[in-house]
Order: structure tokens, then sequence, then C-alpha cells
């Protein structure tokens, strides 16, 4: 079973000015994503031996290009802007099997976010350490116990939260399903059930 635990953070300053600059380098990313694949699908459809676009193609493209071209991608982790590469091919694969619309440009300020997979982060007791800022502190510990998946990163407003998907190895027992019987109903008695149990009525008042 995978639950899903969102926790406050409670960064400082120089850590607040790093989640901005990261979550800013995952929406360029996406932006550069969709922009490539649709100069990429135009190329297609005017001459159709130029290769269709990939989230795996856009990756390795934006690799070679970063350290020269935008040198600034390397301050935060680099799984960043990765992720944002695949969450774009699956926006194009939902909308290609019609399950979405066409993804569309991310604007700055509206659900800023970076996602990090698992291992790439480690959360300790109410702290969760990211690659290129160490710690920073989570305004409680995470509840649930298992393998994490995923830490999503977002702002809100002012503050700033982490979603952390955790599979779950032991789901807390449900309720024991109790035995069926069946029930017959007398007049004698008010119910004789199929384990022989008998349930009397109540008594009249004198």
């Amino acid at each position: 079973m995978i639950n899903a635990h969102k926790i406050r953070l409670e960064p400082n300053n120089v850590q607040r000015t790093h989640l901005t600059k990261a979550a800013s380098t995952a929406r360029f990313a996406y932006n550069w994503g969709l922009k490539r694949w649709e100069e990429q699908y135009t190329l297609h459809k005017t001459d159709p031996s130029y290769p269709l676009p990939s989230q795996l193609s856009s990756r390795r493209e934006l690799n070679a290009l970063k350290r020269e071209e935008f040198p600034w991608m390397t301050d935060v982790t680099k799984y960043a802007p990765q992720k944002a590469l695949i969450d774009l091919g699956r926006a194009f694969d939902n909308f290609f099997k019609k399950r979405a619309k066409h993804p569309k440009f991310k604007k700055k300020g509206i659900h800023d976010s970076f996602t990090l997979s698992s291992g790439t982060f480690a959360v300790d007791g109410n702290r969760i350490r990211i690659p290129k800022l160490r710690y920073v502190r989570m305004s409680e510990s995470l509840r649930d116990t298992g393998k994490i998946l995923s830490a999503t990163v977002s702002r809100k407003a002012d503050q700033w939260f982490v979603s952390l998907t955790v599979e779950i190895d032991n789901p807390s027992p449900t309720t024991k399903r109790r035995g069926l019987v069946g029930a017959d109903l007398g007049i004698t008695t008010l119910a004789t059930m199929s384990d022989s149990t008998k349930i009397e009525g109540p008594k009249p008042h004198k």
C-alpha cells in the first residue's frame, strides 16, 4: 500500500532561496522540453525521417547543453530538471492516449515545485536531506514507515511543503472478519442461532 504524507518545511533564508532556484530550474526544463517537442514534431511532419521526440532524448540533449548554455542549472540538484522532463513525457503520453489535454507552458509563481525520486534524498526524523542543500527541517516527522518512493517539494504562498510517497510494508490490520451464523426466529425463544446459541425474548411485565 502506498501512502502520501504532506509536511510543511521550515527552511532558513539561504535554504528558501535554494528551493526557489530548484523549482525555477524544474520549470525552465519543462518549458524548454515542451518547446523542443513542438519544434521536433513540426520537423517530423515536414520530413518523416526526422526522429520523433521523447523524454529520454530531451534529457540527453539538455544534459549535453546545460553546462555551456545554462550553467546556473548545476547550482541545484540534477534530478529537478530530469524529473521535470520525465513528467513532460508522461503528459504527452496521456495527451496522445486522449486522457489529458495538450501540455501547457508553466508560469512563474504558479505551482512552483520540483520532484526527487527514491535514493536521491533522505529523511532523518524531522529533517529531509536534499542534494546540494543538506538537511532542511520539517514541522513534523514522517508518520509512515516503509520505503520512501519520492519527494515533491512545492511552494504555496510563502510556505514550502514536501509531499512524501511511502510504500508501507505492513499496513495497519483491518478489522477482523467475524464468522457468519444463521438465525431462526421462534416462538418460545426469540431466535436460535446456527451455532446452537439461543437468544431469549423479553418477558412481559406483570
